[in-house]
This record gives C-alpha cells, sequence and structure tokens, in this order.
C-alpha cells in the first residue's frame, strides 16, 4: 500500500553559469518524490526542470504544490504493486503535469523493482547496454572558455560530444562562436547545437546552411516547437540531422512529427514524455518511423540521471548517444555512491530499482525550508 509521498526541493549552484536562450542558470532545484510503501520499501523520482517557467509550463514550486494537493490524495492507500493502475488512475484525473507524473511513475517503478530484487530496466523490456556514451554541453558562451572546457574534458575521457546552447545572440555571431570551436577540437569530437527555438524560419535557414557547410553534425530546435511545418521544410532542406526536442512532449506529439516527416532525431526526455512508459513509446514510435534517438535531459541529479539511463538502456538503436551529464553540473552530490563516468561513457547503476542511494544527511543540508 502507498502510505505516504513526500516532494523535497532542494538548491544545488551549478560548476558555472549555464547559459540558455530562454535563462541563465546558476542554481539547479532538484525536484525529488519519495514514496514510502506499508512492506518497507520506498520509491524515488525526480521532477526537475530547467530555468523554470522560462523553459516551461511546470516550476519546481508548482510540481510540489501538485503533488502535495492533488496528486498524493489520489494515490494514498493504493495497492504500491499496481503501478500501471496507480497511474492510469492518475493520467485520467490529472491533466497535464507530465514532469511531476513522470516522478511519481519513477518512484512507483523504483519501488516495485526493488521488491521484486530486479534493476528498473528489467521493468521496461530489459537493458541492452551497460553504458551510455555521454554528450557534455558547452553553455559558458565564451568562445576561449568553451574551447578550454571541452578540452579538459577530452584529456579526463569523460567526453567526446560537445553541444553548444546558442540562440541568445545574432545568428552570425552564434555561428561564429560555433565553428570557432569546431575548427579548434577538430573532426575526432562531435560537435551539435541547440537553439533552443530561438530562430524563425528564416534565420534557421541561414544558420544552418553555415553550421552544415561548417561540418556541425546536429541541430536541436531551431525553431518554435509548435512549428511542426518550419521543422518539416527546414528537414527537407538540409542534410544536417534536425533534431526535435521542444516540439515533443510525448507519443502523440512523436507520432505527429514522425507523420510531418519533421525531424531526423527525437530527443528522448523521460519528463517531457510524462513517465518513462510514454518515453519508450515514444522511442517505439521514432524506431517504426526509421528516426534516430538521442537520449535527452532536463539537467537532473543524479536521480533522474539514472532513472534515463535506465529506460535508455533498453533502446536498441541510440545513434546519437545520450546528453545524461546532469549530475556532472552540479556542485554537490545527493548519492551515497555517484554515478560512474569513464572513458567517455556512463555506467549504468547494477543495484535493483534505480540502483542508487539517497545520502539523506545530504539531501537534508540541501533541502529548502
Amino acid at each position: 500500500m502507498i502510505q505516504h509521498i513526500q516532494v523535497i526541493l532542494a538548491d544545488v549552484p551549478t560548476i558555472r553559469p549555464h547559459k540558455l536562450s530562454v535563462a541563465t542558470m546558476h542554481t539547479q532545484t532538484l525536484v525529488l518524490v519519495r514514496i514510502l510503501c506499508a512492506d518497507g520499501i520506498e520509491g524515488w523520482g525526480e521532477a526537475t526542470t530547467i530555468g523554470g517557467l522560462n523553459y516551461g509550463g511546470e516550476s519546481p514550486e508548482s510540481i510540489k504544490a501538485n503533488i502535495d494537493a492533488h496528486i498524493a490524495p489520489l494515490l494514498l492507500g493504493m495497492k504500491a504493486g499496481e503501478v500501471a493502475m496507480a497511474m492510469a488512475k492518475l493520467r485520467k484525473t490529472i491533466q497535464g503535469n507530465r514532469f511531476a507524473k513522470c516522478a511519481i511513475e519513477t518512484a512507483l517503478l523504483d519501488a516495485q523493482a526493488r521488491r521484486l530484487g530486479v534493476p528498473l530496466s528489467e521493468l521496461l523490456g530489459g537493458r541492452v547496454r551497460e553504458t551510455l556514451p555521454v554528450a557534455w554541453t558547452l553553455a559558458s558562451g565564451d568562445t576561449a572558455q568553451d574551447i578550454a572546457e571541452a578540452e579538459h574534458m577530452l584529456e579526463l575521457r569523460r567526453h567526446r560530444i560537445f553541444k553548444l546552447k546558442i540562440g541568445a545572440r545574432a545568428v552570425d555571431e552564434d555561428v561564429r562562436h560555433v565553428l570557432a570551436i569546431k575548427k579548434a577540437l577538430g573532426d575526432a569530437v562531435s560537435v551539435r547545437v541547440d537553439v533552443n527555438q530561438a530562430w524563425s524560419e528564416l534565420e534557421a535557414m541561414r544558420g544552418i546552411a553555415a553550421l552544415e557547410a561548417g561540418g556541425i553534425d546536429l541541430i536541436e530546435q531551431p525553431v518554435r516547437g509548435g512549428n511542426v511545418a518550419a521543422m518539416a521544410r527546414l528537414a527537407e532542406r538540409f542534410s544536417v540531422a534536425l533534431m526535435a526536442d521542444e516540439a515533443l512532449h510525448g507519443p502523440l506529439d512523436a507520432y505527429a512529427l514522425a507523420k510531418a516527416a519533421a525531424a531526423d532525431v527525437f530527443a528522448v526526455k523521460i519528463t517531457q514524455s510524462g513517465g518513462l512508459l510514454p518515453a519508450a513509446q515514444v522511442a517505439v514510435v521514432a524506431q517504426l518511423a526509421g528516426i534516430d534517438l538521442y537520449g535527452g535531459t532536463m539537467l537532473e541529479g543524479s536521480v533522474g540521471t539514472a532513472a534515463s539511463a535506465q529506460l535508455f538502456s533498453t533502446f536498441g538503436d541510440l545513434a546519437f548517444g545520450t546528453e545524461l551529464f546532469g549530475p556532472l553540473l552540479l556542485t554537490q552530490e545527493v548519492l551515497r555512491e555517484p554515478l560512474v563516468y569513464r572513458d567517455f561513457m556512463l555506467e549504468l547503476p547494477q543495484g535493483p530499482g534505480l540502483g542508487v542511494d539517497i545520502d539523506m544527511d545530504r539531501l537534508k543540508h540541501l533541502q529548502r525550508q
């Protein structure tokens, strides 16, 4: 039986300012959900967002308020092992709130996998890989600093895929910044860009043409997510891979984008999809439509990153790798044993459930009062 649902907000400074077209982050607010069950087993989930309401419709504060006031009362007293039934009730009764629903589903699946003594990935079909390639996002906005940061990551053998956050400056200025970094790093690494919806279609045509000519491998969400027609025209016009992100809020969006031939790659995000199981459906749509996969992030801490990794490990095709670097952007850890990043890869946790152990003393220190 589900006995108690607790939502914890924890404010953690980042290692450097993280600049997006919509916000500059100096602190990340982790939104952690803890579900306590009558048999003594507990499960954890995460509903962390990027930039609060600057990015999307949910904020850390709204997630906590809605779970406390509306979602938890629906689920308390239900059988903890009947995850599908609990989530069906939640999705029928509560509109929207994808991030909150994801955290609840993750915590319930974590608890059930722990109950069964298996990794959470086994409840999602079973993992086909034990490590995941991980990109690093360069988002200082300073060309020399980004080059130095990338070179340092290569020396550490931590990342050889780099994504640049652009869109806050003029198109030509952003293009010069990106191509200077590509030239400095050479062809041994993959350089990609994320525009975060900042360009008009005309700006995108100019920017993508220059980036494609300069050897950039991937362009993420150049125009507004709702402008599927523009994405389709851009995808048809250019050979460089275009990736849908903000346009992709679950399997129905995935189907619409696939039908419109509006993306070459899907950024699969568990929170943006509304849960681990809807995110798995996004991946199925992509695979059936011949669209490549990329494991995305909302810059979650270790709990959400472990959850994403459990799902992404089940993907047979993961052509563009993942972006599960969120914990590395944070100055403090909430796990007893951090996730392992080695030789350009994230190693999958091996224990039951998410395979992670929360350090309650550390979390209590970071918890917002």
